[in-house]
């Protein structure tokens, strides 16, 4: 008969036994899992390191491409605005290099800047609108009737603007007096809307809008209709934004999206590259021909650049 304490330390000898397999069981599944999770670190790091060298040789090619573009710029557009002038606007969002580069392609391209007006943030945002309307509507020229279509700010903004700083696609003659043309910019101006310096602003043939990608909420479609509304007035309007104008409500994609604006006005969607510049000052080209285009890589274009 087993006693009990026999009975207890046979209990005792199958636990014991039970533990030392668990321990020795748990030593091999752990070296083994360990392993294998180093291994796959490996590998995961191997992959990282192919891809970070993948994209730092595609970046030396895009660098190199645009080194190309830049250097190559000035003679692929020489001639092509020969006595020509050109007004640029820029928004918040442009960025400075973009848009010095542009001008002075503009200016290899023979052409001529008659000024650059800055529209600020009231003027791309909604918290500005009811102002801007009642602004604008006070200082429209004499001679001078706004679209009846233009009722947005931006629409009625840019038909301001471009009355004045316009010459008639036509005569190539000015659409309003000095007088009319300062009383109406420096009503904006005081306003908050825009900013420019003092005898640097000139009407011109062709207006260039510069715009970035932080166009979110109603910027891009504000800009959109500005630069539609100047193409308008003129005798051609290009707007031209970096890659991220191109998508969701970035004004170039606004732009594109809008048959009714798309069919006149030129978009190009990478100023931020010598190539996108070179479609810029060639759709200006295209504009003072009567044709328009979408230009760049982004969604919408209908070409890389003029053919």
């Amino acid at each position: 008969m087993i006693s009990l304490r026999q009975h207890a330390i046979s209990i005792a000898a199958i636990f014991l036994a039970l533990a030392i397999g668990v321990v020795l069981g748990s030593s091999v599944l752990s070296d083994n899992l360990l392993s294998g999770l180093t291994d796959d670190k490996q590998d995961l790091q191997s992959q990282v390191h192919d891809l970070q060298s993948q994209a730092n040789a595609q970046n030396l090619q895009l660098q190199a491409a645009d080194g190309f573009d830049s250097a190559i710029a000035g003679r692929v557009v020489g001639g092509s605005l020969t006595d020509r002038t050109v007004v640029v606007f820029t928004t918040p969002s442009a960025a400075p290099e973009s848009v010095d580069a542009a001008v002075g392609l503009v200016a290899a391209a023979g052409g001529k800047v008659t000024g650059q007006v800055g529209l600020t943030e009231a003027f791309v945002t909604a918290q500005g609108a009811d102002q801007l309307r009642a602004t604008v509507t006070n200082v429209v020229p004499a001679g001078v009737q706004l679209s009846t279509a233009a009722v947005d700010p931006g629409s009625m903004g840019g038909d301001l603007l471009g009355s004045v700083l316009m010459l008639d696609p036509q005569t190539a003659e000015p659409q309003s007096t000095p007088a009319e043309r300062d009383l109406a910019m420096q009503t904006l101006r005081s306003g908050g809307f825009i900013s420019y310096q003092d005898g640097t602003v000139a009407p011109g043939q062709l207006a260039l809008v510069v715009t970035g990608t932080s166009d979110n909420g109603n910027k891009g479609p504000i800009v959109a209709r500005f630069a539609a509304a100047m193409d308008s007035r003129g005798a051609g309007t290009v707007l031209a934004g970096d890659a991220g104008s191109a998508e969701g409500n970035g004004a170039v994609a606004v732009a594109r999206s809008d048959a009714a604006i798309s069919n006149h006005l030129s978009t190009v969607d990478n100023v931020e590259r010598s190539a996108g510049r070179i479609s810029t000052v060639l759709a200006l080209r295209e504009e003072l021909e009567g044709r328009s285009g979408q230009l760049g890589v982004g969604p919408g274009a209908g070409a890389l650049t003029v053919s």
